[in-house]
Parts: structure tokens; sequence; C-alpha cells
């Protein structure tokens, strides 16, 4: 290990990539051979949480090797909330992955967005904080051998990432000193107001934190929105300890191989600057996402032996969950336009960008501020589902996540999907290139429950914007259009129309050894037959969570941490949290339900 620190190996990254002087290129060198406690593949959401805390006590030595670039504080397509639809799609910020032909879609190939930046995906993605329902750890740890990660074990390591600043100081539900400072809402637009007062109409209850006692009903959301930046896993986590001498952050690092002693991980190969690189590490831990993590196992011989052999790759060690038990949430935007001037599309008019960029670059306000996904809700669409099914985010404007605008002056939109579908896919490499993308099937659409839910999902959005309260602005559905209406209608449209929420998730997932399809153990994090390697990332989780899982991967990460450290888990916290059929934990809560909220009518309309 050198003294150099943080900033300025990420200054080599600036100019590994466009500068070829010698000082760059010995740099690189000198890292073959060089060992480390730990090398994190992948410097995204779970990457720099496990940078940060594994290199806390200065003891451990550790290397982050990231794919992409520095996630540089002047890049507005990064730093300004409004500009997220740009790094989509955009390859100095993006993997660009599509999916193969999806059968039950016509045929189409859905894009999905992978940050391949600096902070991952949460320095590209809609900075939408939402920790999924109590009871989806609750159905992880009903699972065999994962009781360690239910709602009771996964509360306290939530609290110790977050500062919820619109919580109350003695709201022991929520963290109120971590490193995630969130904001809530503001959704003071009247088009919020008139749409949370929809679906009072519509029969759904208000929650005044989908995050704490009550996520079932409509509210504000909390967002990873900080003083009108993007408070990304790497602004948060890794560039305020940059100066660690411990702790080594190498940008522009290509991960391609992990290379074993037997079943031991002992290295890693990879590509940077045009050079091929191996470093060696005590652990190897995985970081690099639902599609990138499972990807690498495979091209490194961990995975299933007999689809391995076909492209003549050795097996390591015959885990056939590799890659299987994908999940993703899909939605569709119902658009609608609007007739009074209080929406936010005129700020989607080219030549107000100057004007907007230039209050945010001043003061960090105005429309460049927010990432305008400030408030939606959760419901059960229909009485056989235990907790909500469906997540609504709402906006003030029509556009579609690619920057694409409505053809309307005004306009408001519903983002709207099942939330735990029973659609499983896959990741599967298609040669022994690591520059070849995967091929991902979802299967969308593929089962009974998931077409139900589609259409019941579509029925109860146009059911809220319906109500009276959103008559005053409501100028006619524009997407999907009145002529859609038949179920089949519906999922015709759903087909042609829907994009990935990008939330792939679980295809390295926990289980124990006696889980033939399970990759990691959940009480170590270790890939099951292997030495030296772990994986800690959305790959890793059983299920889907019922929202958007950047919160949960960095949950996940935070509790990774003390298993790899050998450290004491956080005490269990037991606590009560709205369930629609009025039971209760067995054991004591740690606090009684508000009565308000007790009171609450349920989800489902009646």
């Amino acid at each position: 290990m050198t003294d150099k620190s943080y900033d300025s190996v990420m200054d080599d990254g600036i100019k590994d990539d466009r500068v070829k002087d010698d000082r760059v290129r010995d740099d690189a060198v000198k890292y073959d051979g060089v060992s480390y406690d730990y090398v994190i593949v992948g410097g995204g959401s779970a990457g720099s949480v496990l940078a940060d805390r594994l290199s806390a006590d200065g003891t451990h030595t550790v290397l982050v090797l990231e794919a992409g670039r520095s996630d540089y504080p002047w890049d507005l397509f990064i730093q300004m909330p409004a500009a997220l639809t740009f790094p989509s799609g955009n390859r100095f910020y993006d993997w660009r992955y599509q999916s193969d032909p999806e059968p039950q879609m016509a045929g189409r190939r859905v894009a999905h967005a992978r940050g391949k930046v600096l902070g991952g995906s949460s320095s590209i993605n809609g900075m939408i904080f939402q920790r999924g329902n109590p009871l989806d750890y609750e159905r992880w740890g009903a699972d065999p051998g994962m009781e360690s990660w239910n709602y009771a074990h996964c509360l306290p390591y939530f609290k110790k990432m977050e500062n919820a600043l619109a919580s109350a100081g003695d709201d022991d539900l929520r963290g109120h000193d971590g490193p995630l400072v969130l904001e809530r809402g503001p959704a003071r637009n009247p088009l919020f107001q008139a749409f949370f007062q929809a679906a009072r109409q519509a029969g759904y209850p208000r929650t005044d934190d989908v995050n704490g006692y009550r996520q079932e009903g409509f509210g504000p959301f909390d967002r990873n929105v900080h003083k009108g930046r993007r408070l990304s896993a790497s602004r948060a986590y890794l560039r305020p300890n940059r100066r660690r001498p411990n702790l080594r952050v190498l940008t522009r690092a290509f991960v391609t191989k992990i290379n074993f002693t037997g079943t031991v991980a002992t290295s890693v190969s990879y590509r940077r600057n045009g050079r091929r690189h191996t470093v060696h590490g005590a652990e190897i831990i995985l970081c690099g996402g639902a599609i990138n993590t499972p990807a690498l196992l495979q091209l490194s011989g961990v995975g299933d032996a007999a689809q391995l052999r076909q492209l003549g790759i050795a097996s390591v060690t015959d885990l056939p969950g590799v890659g299987e038990n994908l999940q993703d949430h899909l939605e569709v935007y119902i658009q609608h336009a609007c007739t009074q001037p209080v929406s936010q599309q005129p700020s989607l008019s080219l030549w107000r960008y100057p004007f907007i960029g230039l209050q945010w670059l001043l003061r960090r306000t105005g429309p460049a501020a927010t990432n305008h996904f400030e408030g939606g809700g959760f419901v059960r669409s229909n009485e056989d589902v235990a907790y909500p099914n469906l997540m609504f985010h709402f906006l003030p404007v029509a556009v579609r996540y690619d920057g694409q605008k409505a053809a309307a002056k005004h306009g408001y939109q519903v983002h709207i999907g099942p939330m735990y579908s029973d659609s499983r896919g896959s990741v599967k490499i298609q040669s022994t290139d690591p520059r070849r993308h995967p091929s991902l099937k979802f299967n969308y659409l593929s089962t009974a429950q998931d077409r139900r839910e589609w259409v019941e999902a579509v029925r109860i959005s146009r059911d809220i914007l319906g109500q009276a309260a959103m008559a005053a602005f409501d100028g006619g559905e524009l997407a999907p259009g009145p002529k859609v209406q038949s179920d089949d209608e519906i999922l015709q449209w759903v087909a042609r129309d829907a994009e990935t929420a990008l939330h792939p998730s679980c295809t390295a997932k926990m289980g124990p050894a006696s889980d033939p399809m399970a990759v990691v153990d959940p009480l170590t994090m270790r890939v099951h037959g292997t030495g030296g390697l772990r994986v800690v990332d959305a790959s890793a989780m059983p299920y889907v969570t019922n929202g958007n899982i950047y919160a949960p991967v960095m949950m996940l990460a935070e509790k990774a941490a003390d298993l790899i450290l050998d450290k004491p888990p956080l005490p269990a916290q037991t606590a009560d949290f709205y369930r629609h059929d009025g039971s209760r934990p067995a054991t004591a809560p740690v606090e009684s339900a508000p009565v308000e909220a007790a009171a609450t009518r349920g989800g489902t309309k009646s």
C-alpha cells in the first residue's frame, strides 16, 4: 500500500481514458501482485457502503475496483436531481443492457439502465427511498436458514444508515444520524394534493410515512436529495472518507475474472488503461449488482457446471442457482393532460433549460433541484394479498423516463406496476468474452397472477385519477387512452408500452447450502462451495421487495459489513407495524401503533 489519497486515485481515473502519459500507466502497473484484505468488485451502492465500513477502523486494507468513471462533483447529469433522464442510455454512465426478446411482450427487447459510474445506479436512479414493507422481510425470514433476515433483524440496519429529516426525533422506527440524509416530499404542487385527496375519495388512506409504521396508503415520499443535490451512495459513504490511507478506489477498472486456487478465490483480473492487471485479496467481495455479479461468477467457473461446460469454462463449483431467480418490477405511465397551468410541463422546454440550470447552479433551487418523484402510494389490488402489491409514483409532469414528453402543454402522470410478481427469469453469459453482455430473460407477464395484477393496477389507477378531486385539472387521458378498456386491451397495451422500473434482483439468492438454488450463505455472505468469496448486492436478495430497491440494498450492505468483520450484529428490534388484518407480532412491540393510524381504513376498497 502507498499513502496516495482517494482524491489522487480519482484524479488518475479522470485521465486514464484520455491521457496516455507515463505517470498514469506506471501508477496502474504498481497494483499488480499487491494484496489487500478486501477487494471490492463494484463501486456502486453496496460497494460504497462496504468500502466505508470495512476500512473504518484503519486496520484493514480495502481496494474498490469500479468499471465506470468517477461521479465528478461538476457532473450536472449526476448531481442535478432533475437531470436523471440524461444518464440512462448514455454509454458514459450506463451499461446499456437489454433483455432478450420477451415472449409475452411481442418479442420486445426491454432496455435496462444500470449505473456504470462510481455510486453505481444510485448515481443515475430516480432517488426514491423505499424500504419495502415489513412483511417483505418477514417473508425473507420465513425461509429455512433465513431467520436472521426478518424485519426485526433488518430494522436496526435501516435505522443505522438513515437520517430521516422529516421524522420526529422520538420515532423509534426511523434513523436520525446515519449517512443517508433523506428529505421528504415536499409535494406542495396542487396536483400532488389533488392526487392524495383523490386517493382518499377512492377509498385509500393517507399515510405520513411509507417507511414507518404504515406503508399502505398515499403521501409524500422520502428521497435521496439533500439541499438540492443528489445524495448517492458514493457521496454519502465514500467521499467523506476519501483520505483514509487504507482505502483505495480505482475507476475504469473492468474486472474480467475471479482467480481461484482450488475453490478458494485468491485474486481478480481486470483491465484498466488498456492493460491487464491482477490484484490479490484475502477476501473478494462482489458488489456488481444482479446482472454483473452472476455474469462474473459464471465467467469464473461458478455456476451451473453443465451450462458452463458448453462454453468451455472449467467448473470451480457447481451452483445451478447462479443467474436464476431473476426478479424485477415492470411499470407503465398513465398520463393525463392538465387543464390548469400548474404542472411542471413547461420546464421541459429546451429554451428554459439555461435559466433552470442557472437557478440550480446559483441557489440549488427550482425545477432542477427535485427528482419530481415527491409522492405516491401503496395499495392492495385484491383481498388475496397480505400487504400492498402495487406502488404508485405521481408526477406533476407527463414525461417518460427517457425524457420523451407527452404532447400536451400541461400534464401529469402516475407510474404503476405490480410489486411482487411471481414471474422469474435468468442471467446467463453467452460467451467467454467478459465484454459481451449476458442473456437477460425476465419473462414479464408470463404468469396468471402477473396478468391479473396488471389489469387491477390500471383499473385502480384510472379509478383514482377519475375522482372528483382531479376533475378541476383533468384534460383527458393521453396514455393509454380511452380506446383501451377491456382486460385484453390493457394487457396488450402493457406488453407494447411497459418499461422496467430498473429493479433487477435475486440472481444469487441467499439461502442455506441445503437449498440447491441458493448461492450465498445468509450468515456470512460467502458463496457456497468456495472460500474467500462473498456477494453483497441486490443479487443476494431472495425476493424483490415491494418498492424501489436502493434502500434494501443499502440495508443489506450495512448488515453484511458486520457479518464480514465478524462483529456482533445490532440487537434485533421487534417493532409493531401496520397489518390490514389487525394481527400483531407474537412478541411485545417496541411501541404501540399511533391511535389515528390504527383506526385508518385498510388498503383495498370495500
